[in-house]
């Protein structure tokens, strides 16, 4: 296996807070909670940013199946699909809203020419990249296997969060009402 995406500034993502490993913020997760939570934040999100060895651009997910992998619809002539299938190890970066829903995933990922996949992620708003439709000879699905990463949420909710926020600056206090953790699907 190809070591991961060397991205310096991602080595250590664990949140530098002295309160980091407080019970209270941290709890990491496994298994079918990691599922869970990596299927929250892509319901909230739908788009990150896929990193390959080669480049960095926004996608679109199509789908988080049960087993925590992301799909993905894809152009086959796409610089991507060539650096996946060169070095299928990638990175994704999350936000679902502006206070909360942040997450790093690692993981691999492959590309795919299967007929029944298409049809199962299309959508009509694919057909701004894939012309013909879902017929499209262009089309390819990637599909990325989490294998470990890193989230950073709100206990409750961003509008809590938000007033929290408000209230500690206002008053010069820390209002923590954040949870951290790791994953591992």
């Amino acid at each position: 296996m190809s070591p991961p995406v060397q991205n310096p500034a991602a080595q250590d993502l664990t949140p530098t807070h002295p309160d980091a490993h407080n019970a209270d913020l941290r709890h990491d997760l496994a298994g079918p909670d990691a599922v869970d939570k990596i299927r929250q934040v892509v319901d909230k999100a739908d788009t990150c940013f896929l990193v390959t060895h080669g480049g960095v651009r926004p996608m679109g997910v199509r789908q988080c199946d049960d087993d925590g992998n992301l799909w993905f619809l894809s152009d086959k002539h796409s610089h991507k699909n060539a650096q996946i299938e060169a070095n299928g190890e990638v990175e994704l970066y999350f936000q679902a809203t502006e206070h909360s829903g942040f997450m790093h995933l690692t993981g691999h990922a492959i590309v795919l020419q299967d007929k029944a996949l298409i049809d199962k992620l299309w959508t009509p708003l694919a057909r701004v990249w894939f012309h013909e439709g879902k017929d499209d000879p262009c089309i390819s699905v990637i599909r990325v296997h989490p294998t470990q990463g890193q989230y950073w949420d709100n206990k409750h909710g961003d509008a809590v969060a938000g007033v929290k926020m408000l209230i500690g600056a206002a008053l010069g206090k820390q209002f923590d009402d954040g949870q951290v953790g790791n994953l591992r699907p």
